[in-house]
């Protein structure tokens, strides 16, 4: 068994779990500042409330498994891009401050304060993500030793921020639909029209980013012509996606954001298969990348791994499944909610 393809795939597990739990209560305050009374944002905060904090364990798990199974890669990526990791950091811990703060005083200035921090910071988070994958698939420049030759401005090109603005509108559009589920009344109805919008949006950029990547960056694709069995994850990219306004207008909403879960899996999937064997693309010169082979720990350090990922997973599993069940069903609001 080719323990860094173990690895690489956990990775993939790791960043898709992220990606699908975190993209929803992202895209519910993306869409915050569409609430039109305190009673709609109080009701869009407790929709997430239990939640938000346990889907963030997914990037810390993913941040842990790669620094102690590709150390070289860790050190490349967090060295090179800290100021982009400190902004998303700043970001994380503003939103959470937002979240906790706001409830706690009725005034509505303090109130609209921390509602805009919660926006800005949802948004800015989103925005980040996506532009740190658009930097992945189009590689970044690497001197001999294999650290990044670049500032963060170097970040900031067409491609990723294209592919910044697509995580926005999916996370929104998968917020809109978890928001759907959650709530009852006029809002919900209004939510029925901003599902229909943010996954026009998504459409929009989803077919713009394609369009750029087969033309601008045919790196991304050559994995399929070694691995042809690839293609079926396209196939179910594209049912997945033509799958929500069909749900939509059958009004199978649970339907619908299954169909948005597995929208974003299947990005995750494909944004693997664009980057293979590859965990930082160099974009100067490919014999500088660091690739599953040489950026990775020793073999017993991923097979000590392995079990410890193997007896801790479960748990996560468990301890995701127990919370999701026991806060089930519609918002209800108390004294004690945000």
């Amino acid at each position: 068994m080719d323990l860094h393809l173990v690895w690489f795939g956990l990775l993939g597990i790791l960043l898709a779990g992220y990606a699908v739990l975190d993209g929803f209560d992202l895209g519910v305050g993306i869409l915050h500042p569409l609430a039109k009374s305190d009673l709609e944002r109080r009701t869009f905060v407790n929709a997430i409330g239990p939640l938000w904090d346990g889907n963030e364990v997914w990037l810390v798990t993913f941040g842990g498994a790669l620094f102690a199974m590709f150390p070289e890669a860790y050190a490349t990526v967090f060295s090179g891009f800290y100021l982009a990791f400190m902004l998303l950091l700043f970001a994380l811990i503003l939103r959470a401050v937002s979240l906790e703060f706001r409830s706690k005083v009725e005034a509505s200035g303090w109130r609209t304060f921390w509602d805009g921090g919660f926006f800005l910071s949802s948004l800015v988070a989103t925005l980040l993500f996506g532009v740190a994958v658009g930097n992945a698939i189009l590689g970044i420049p690497l001197d001999a030793r294999g650290v990044f030759a670049g500032g963060f401005l170097d970040l900031l090109r067409p491609y990723p921020i294209l592919v910044g603005l697509l995580a926005v509108a999916l996370f929104a559009e998968h917020g809109a639909i978890f928001l759907y589920l959650k709530t009852e009344g006029s809002v919900q109805e209004r939510l029925g029209r901003w599902m229909w919008h943010t996954w026009g949006a998504f459409l929009v950029l989803y077919l713009m980013t394609t369009i750029y990547t087969l033309i601008a960056i045919p790196t991304a694709v050559r994995n399929f012509e070694s691995h042809p069995w690839a293609a079926a994850i396209v196939v179910l990219n594209i049912l997945a996606i033509a799958n929500v306004p069909r749900a939509l207008f059958r009004r199978k909403y649970g339907q619908a954001f299954l169909s948005s879960t597995l929208t974003i899996a299947c990005m995750v999937a494909l944004f693997g298969l664009a980057i293979f064997p590859n965990l930082v693309v160099a974009s100067d010169d490919p014999a500088r990348s660091w690739t599953i082979y040489n950026a990775a720990s020793s073999a017993k350090t991923l097979k000590l791994g392995l079990w410890i990922a193997l007896v801790g997973m479960p748990f996560v599993l468990a301890y995701t499944g127990i919370i999701y069940w026991t806060f089930r069903g519609k918002v209800v609001l108390s004294e004690h909610s945000y």
